[in-house]
């Protein structure tokens, strides 16, 4: 069987850093890649598919939502998580309506830890 993959998603290479950081303790086993845009991500995925996405909402270019969506389509069986400072409730509603996970900022081992639960539910 081969590792769980998790593709990392987000414009802030701080916030890669770190979620990958905890990641790597928590599941030292998981393959990780990363993009810095939504539109990195789709192509990405096109090249390599994950088992998990840990995806910002705002980026440059396509949005989160966006790009979730756009890569939702193509492979529905992976799992993707919008992990986000964007906490409103519009943005929880969008997320929930999408079919996607929510994940709230700031990056912690806790919220990484539910980024991952999502993952093994």
């Amino acid at each position: 069987m081969s590792k769980p993959s998790l593709l990392i998603v987000d414009d802030s290479r701080m916030s890669r850093l770190m979620i990958s950081k905890f990641i790597s303790e928590l599941r030292p086993d998981w393959e990780i890649q990363e993009a810095a845009s939504g539109d990195e991500a789709v192509d990405k995925v096109d090249q390599e598919i994950p088992a998990l996405i840990s995806m910002d909402m705002n980026m440059p270019g396509i949005t989160g939502l966006e790009a979730a969506s756009l890569i939702q389509a193509k492979h529905p069986d992976i799992k993707i998580v919008i992990c986000t400072a964007n906490v409103q409730g519009a943005m929880r509603d969008s997320t929930a309506r999408a079919g996607f996970s929510f994940v709230e900022k700031p990056i912690t081992h806790d919220s990484v830890s539910r980024i991952i639960s999502f993952f093994e539910e």
